[in-house]
């Protein structure tokens, strides 16, 4: 079986960590509830009452300043299909499309919003509105753009109040640009990049993107493209502000030969099957996995034609990796909520959730070097198995390999192999209680952690109650567990002659039985 460890150190030629897909919601803060609309259409713009009828004559007002700006600049204005994919209309638009930057084209679809209605009712002598919000079909304008910063990209505009906006922008086309004004030289591979010049240069780049350069790209297009809050709207105080809606952040790692990116992934397909279990999905995630928490937890390996790839989903958040192009591995966790982490939405949060990604996908990789290269010299397991004495005259009796409870300790081990932040007291035990599935008492966890500490499998954070694994705990927990989990236990139950186990190791045990016992036959000495 191919080594992880080699493939990815000797076959890897480029190795690039970007963001990818980038979805942001626009939303106007002050035009979000009833009241607030009904300032808006009062207090601001003037009305004595809040009527629908307004916001119909601002629609159709829009619509009619949309089709202006098409027909002024030369754009084509068409009206999506129901059903038609939207980005294949947008490539042979864009194959057309020769100017450095400028709008392709606008394309309008009838698509549900949460926007609002009102009720009319009487009140005395008057007429009042209540205004709530409910979903509607409205019209929305995707204007497709091509940026001389960001590449391809498209505006998604709503008719219809609070007049919410959807952004779609691409890291890698980010950099390609950047990459382009640079004059480095480099070769693509579908969005991403198959070989670069300088690939220290291109990591750089990648890493330059944040919320400054899209909130730059969003405001210089605000001001060229027609939206239905005009520049008094906004010097009230009717602006949009940015969300995160989804995020992809990437590892891009190109083999030197597409085989060797096929071996990676049969040798990663048999390690790693259980990564979706929920212990597992801790491991990758660093979260912890609960009853409550809502969401499925599980692992789906898919084949297509010949190219494997591997999902893992953690609540709303997936983390797959796929051969692209069969050329590269492509590692990318795809943040459907940054809530799933505890963070806001926010736009400056940007930062923040892209290294939770890179994090994510780093930890799949190690757990996936870790778990293919876990061996212990003879040293290393006697410093388990028999008592020591540290340096300061510490006795730590052994950790028999084969008994129930080590067994169950250290296999409970694995599901912290790369927790960032470390495991606590209780959070170990009911792991151990789980596997053992017999009471394991508070005492018997303090004696273990000691145990473990003073040989140096877990090391305790200072003036705190956690525990973190070290390199030497890692290795030791993978080991021992896979080591009883695959070898010892199946060959010790082929011994068992009541155990009838159709494999290769039984078949062998029983034709070596056969030939011992003809040669005792054959030599007189069995009892008379």
């Amino acid at each position: 079986m191919s080594n992880v460890n080699e493939l990815l150190r000797e076959h890897v030629t480029l190795e690039v960590e970007c963001l990818d897909r980038i979805y942001l919601n626009g939303y106007v803060p002050t035009l979000q509830v009833g009241g607030q609309l009904v300032s808006f259409l009062t207090k601001h713009l003037g009305n004595k009452i809040p009527s629908p009828a307004l916001l119909g004559k601002r629609g159709a007002a829009y619509r009619q300043a949309a089709q202006d700006f098409a027909q002024e600049n030369e754009i084509p204005m068409i009206k999506f299909q129901p059903g038609q994919r939207k980005d294949d209309v947008a490539a042979t638009y864009r194959e057309k499309f020769s100017q450095a930057e400028g709008v392709v084209f606008i394309g309008v679809a009838q698509e549900r919003a949460k926007s609002f209605k009102a009720q009319k009712k009487q009140k005395g002598q008057y007429v009042i509105f209540e205004w709530s919000r409910q979903s509607v079909y409205v019209n929305h304008y995707y204007f497709y753009l091509q940026d001389i910063d960001f590449g391809p990209a498209f505006i998604k505009v709503c008719s219809y109040v609070p007049y919410a906006i959807k952004v779609y922008l691409n890291g890698h086309e980010w950099a390609k640009q950047q990459l382009h004004q640079a004059g480095i030289g480099f070769e693509t591979l579908d969005n991403g990049f198959l070989s670069c010049e300088d690939p220290e240069g291109l990591q750089a780049i990648c890493d330059q993107l944040g919320p400054e350069q899209i909130q730059a790209f969003f405001d210089k297009w605000l001001a060229r493209l027609p939206i239905p809050l005009d520049a008094d709207d906004r010097q009230a105080g009717y602006v949009h502000q940015l969300t995160v809606w989804q995020l992809e952040v990437s590892r891009t790692q190109v083999f030197d030969d597409p085989l060797r990116g096929r071996e990676f992934f049969e040798t990663v397909i048999k390690e790693n099957l259980d990564l979706g279990r929920p212990d597992r999905v801790q491991l990758v995630f660093d979260r912890k996995i609960t009853g409550s928490t809502p969401g499925r937890f599980h692992t789906r390996v898919i084949e297509d034609g010949v190219n494997p790839s591997l999902y893992i989903n953690y609540k709303k958040t997936v983390l797959k990796q796929y051969f692209k192009e069969n050329r590269a591995l492509r590692t990318e966790t795809i943040i459907n909520n940054p809530g799933d982490f505890y963070v806001r939405k926010a736009l400056s949060n940007l930062p923040y959730l892209q290294q939770i990604g890179r994090d994510i996908n780093r930890r799949l990789l190690d757990v996936q070097r870790i778990s293919h290269n876990c061996h212990l010299s003879q040293n290393s397991i006697e410093r388990i198995v028999q008592p020591t004495l540290n340096a300061e005259g510490q006795r730590a009796s052994g950790l028999r390999f084969g008994q129930l409870r080590t067994m169950a300790l250290l296999a409970a081990l694995t599901s912290f192999v790369h927790a960032a932040f470390g495991f606590r007291h209780r959070d170990l035990r009911s792991h151990v209680a789980d596997l053992l599935g017999s009471s394991y008492s508070s005492s018997q966890m303090s004696y273990d952690l000691r145990r473990l500490r003073l040989k140096g499998v877990i090391w305790r954070v200072p003036n705190s109650h956690r525990y973190l694994l070290t390199p030497y705990g890692c290795k030791v927990a993978l080991f021992f567990t896979r080591l009883n989990a695959r070898v010892i236990r199946p060959g010790f139950d082929a011994l068992e002659p009541e155990i009838i186990i159709p494999s290769p190791l039984s078949q062998a045990l029983s034709q070596v039985e056969q030939q011992i016992d003809n040669l005792i036959s054959v030599a007189n000495l069995l009892p008379t």
